[in-house]
């Protein structure tokens, strides 16, 4: 089933209408080819829920629904996560996005550490954000989410250890870290409603430096085993983690 999402005003439970506004409208007509009485699904972004709706009617710019039924089970982790990303080179920042969101990560959180290759001007960056948080949308109405993840502003590392430190759990995977017990244990003590702060560093890693400052501010060095990951890859290896101990 296809999955949209909509502004909250735009559900009316009141009189079991939905008004679908947007680009979504011309995909609905002109790509999915999705005709009168056919059965899609919207979500708010906000309550949870997931709304089963029918098209009544297609006009211009809008799309007339009938709303059916409501489901709610919940589909997010009870834990809201953050991806703090070191910026990677090339497009790896759209697959981490992407698969970030299909985990159920809360928020990502693209991050200038010293050891990035790529610098972006503000130009730049407004512009490659503005394409990541639309994968993020994409994602999120493959993976049926309830909302649509936030990909925030570059941040720089002070910054981003000064945000992550009021939050309850935090972590740094460092490639000089040991024990994989420590890290079984810090992820062991998750609970429903926490936030939880997942340092990715760059194709380089982080400098000592800046490890140094994490653990000072709280965010604890971790292993996340015995072969060097790369950037691509460890950050999806902890938020797989974190949603098998949540939702197993």
């Amino acid at each position: 089933m296809h999955h949209f999402f909509v502004a909250p005003e735009q559900i009316n439970t009141g009189d079991n209408s939905v008004i679908i506004t947007g680009q979504d409208v011309n995909h609905i007509k002109n790509v999915l080819r999705m005709k009168q009485g056919e059965e899609l699904a919207v979500s708010n972004g906000q309550d949870g829920r997931e709304y089963r709706c029918g098209i009544l009617r297609m006009e211009e710019d809008r799309i007339l629904c009938e709303l059916r039924f409501i489901k709610e089970d919940n589909v997010e982790l009870p834990c809201r996560i953050y991806l703090f990303q070191g910026l990677p080179k090339g497009d790896k920042m759209e697959l981490i996005i992407q698969k970030a969101v299909e985990l159920g990560v809360y928020s990502v959180i693209p991050l200038a550490a010293k050891r990035c290759v790529v610098k972006l001007d503000e130009k730049k960056a407004a512009s490659r954000i503005l394409r990541w948080q639309g994968i993020s949308e994409s994602a999120a109405k493959q993976s049926r989410r309830a909302i649509v993840p936030e990909v925030t502003k570059v941040s720089d590392f002070s910054s981003a250890v000064k945000w992550a430190s009021r939050m309850a759990v935090k972590l740094i995977p460092y490639e000089l870290a040991e024990d994989m017990t420590r890290t079984r244990q810090i992820l062991g003590r998750l609970e429903p409603g926490q936030d939880v702060a997942v340092f990715i560093g760059p194709e380089g890693g982080f400098t000592e430096e800046e490890v140094r400052l994490a653990s000072e501010n709280g965010i604890e060095p971790v292993t996340l085993g015995k072969r060097i990951l790369r950037t691509e890859t460890a950050g999806l290896t902890v938020l797989s983690w974190i949603m098998y101990l949540l939702e197993g």
